[in-house]
C-alpha cells in the first residue's frame, strides 16, 4: 500500500463521505440493524454514530490501515465497542453462521474480487440473516453507463480501486441469498456518474 492510499486518500474520502445528505441516508439505512453485526468496509467509522442505541458492539473489517487510523477518534468518542480487523472482505476470518447482519456502505465498488467477498458475506451470515447494502454503481441511463465505463480506469487510480461501473444488483443476486430486494435512486447534488445508488437487503 503506497503513500497516497494509506495517508492521503483516507482523508480525502473521509471529507467527501461526511456530507449531511449522506449522513441522513446512513441513519435511515442502519435504523433496523440488530443482533451480531459485521461491517465490511469500515472506512473512517462514519457509520458509528448512526447505529441504533441497542447496538453496543460490532465487528469491522477494512484493508486500508490509514482508514483505520482515522477511525480511532470516532471509536474512542462513541459508545460502541469495535473489533477492528485490517483486512479485505475476500477471506473473512470468521466461522460460518456467525453474524445476524452484515453491513456495507459505499464499499463494494472498491473490492477487486467482489463476488468472492459477497460469497464470504453469505457464508458468515446465520440462516435468516441479512446483508444490508447502500452503494453507488452502474447507472440506468445508457449514456451514463458509457461514461462510467470509460472513466473507471482513471477512477480506480484516483480513488483507491473504486469502480464507477459496478452492477451492484447483479453481483448481489449472483450469490446464493434466499431473497434480494433492491431500490434505486439518485444521490442529491451529485453527478449521475457517481450518484447512481443502490439500497437493498439480501436475506440468507
Amino acid at each position: 500500500m503506497g503513500l497516497y492510499s494509506r495517508h492521503i486518500f483516507p482523508r480525502l474520502c473521509d471529507r467527501a463521505m461526511r456530507r449531511p445528505d449522506m449522513a441522513r441516508l446512513r441513519g435511515e439505512f442502519l435504523a433496523d440493524v440488530g443482533g451480531d453485526v459485521l461491517e465490511v468496509g469500515f472506512g473512517t467509522g462514519l457509520n458509528l454514530e448512526h447505529y441504533p442505541e441497542h447496538i453496543r458492539r460490532i465487528t469491522a473489517v477494512d484493508p486500508n490501515a490509514g482508514m483505520t487510523k482515522l477511525a480511532r477518534r470516532r471509536i474512542d468518542e462513541g459508545g460502541i465497542e469495535v473489533d477492528r480487523r485490517v483486512l479485505g472482505g475476500e477471506a473473512l476470518p470468521f466461522e460460518d453462521k456467525t453474524f445476524d447482519c452484515v453491513v456495507s456502505t459505499w464499499t463494494l465498488c472498491s473490492i477487486a474480487e467482489v463476488g468472492r467477498a459477497l460469497a464470504e458475506v453469505c457464508r458468515v451470515l446465520r440462516p435468516g440473516g441479512r446483508f444490508l447494502f447502500l452503494e453507488h454503481g452502474l447507472g440506468d441511463d445508457p449514456g451514463v453507463r458509457r461514461w462510467q465505463r470509460r472513466l473507471t480506469p482513471m477512477q480506480r487510480r484516483l480513488a483507491d480501486g473504486c469502480r464507477l461501473d459496478l452492477d451492484v444488483e447483479a453481483v448481489v443476486r449472483g450469490q446464493p441469498f434466499g431473497h434480494v430486494e433492491v431500490g434505486r435512486f439518485l444521490l442529491e447534488r451529485t453527478p449521475r456518474l457517481l450518484g447512481s445508488m443502490y439500497r437493498g437487503v439480501a436475506r440468507k
